[in-house]
């Protein structure tokens, strides 16, 4: 059974750049038809797919956000990182990690039946 854990600090100035990591148990982030995603939801609202890195390496970035997000992976430590840059209270959210078998989904909504595997999810506040 994949398990996903989300690891980073839990508040940060605006204007600063998040950096999360989510360490990866239980399965291997380079298996092919594999896909590895951060999702986040702010307060009172829906989940935000924001992006994703395929078990090829391939990267796929939620419009809206791409210009702020880089994704990445350590394959040594079975691990991939999400950064956010320029981040203002708008960005506080819960911050998932999740995994799905098949092809990479890139919708912006997102649902939990979505994805097979779930992290449980870190607070990140944006505040001075």
């Amino acid at each position: 059974q994949v398990q996903l854990q989300e690891s980073g600090p839990g508040l940060v100035k605006p204007s600063q750049t998040v950096s999360l990591t989510c360490t990866v148990s239980g399965g291997s982030i380079t298996t092919n038809y594999r896909y590895w995603s951060w999702i986040r939801q702010p307060p009172g609202k829906g989940l935000e797919w924001i992006g994703g890195i395929a078990g090829t390496g391939s990267t796929y970035y939620n419009p809206s956000l791409k210009r702020r997000t880089s994704i990445s992976r350590d394959t040594s430590k079975n691990q991939f990182t999400l950064q956010l840059s320029s981040v203002t209270p708008e960005d506080t959210a819960i911050y998932y990690c999740a995994s799905r078998a098949g092809p990479p989904y890139v919708k912006p909504v997102v649902f939990r039946y979505d994805y097979n595997n779930w992290g449980q999810g870190t607070q990140v506040t944006v505040s001075s």
